[in-house]
């Protein structure tokens, strides 16, 4: 199973980071740390769902559970089971 958002579609992006350590203040470069890869995850959470009467676990981003409490919807036939 894909690690992605079952509403949004959200996954993995990948990106770099770089830390300055000392090489910013100063006018130091000589130490500068060097770009490395690195891969950024959304924020998931497993939630019960009623979907067309059946109780379903899907996994959501962080996103859409605020927006689907917010607004008390996902989809046009979906609750939540909270508890």
């Amino acid at each position: 199973m894909a690690y992605a958002c079952d509403n949004c579609g959200k996954t993995i992006s990948a990106g770099r980071s770089q830390h300055h350590r000392r090489g910013v203040a100063g006018k130091r470069w000589a130490k500068r740390a060097q770009m490395t890869l690195r891969t950024f995850k959304p924020n998931l959470q497993k939630v019960g769902v009623l979907l067309d009467g059946k109780k379903v676990t899907m996994r959501l981003c962080a996103k859409c559970l605020k927006l689907f409490k917010k607004r008390g919807k996902l989809y046009s036939s979906a609750k939540v089971a909270l508890g």
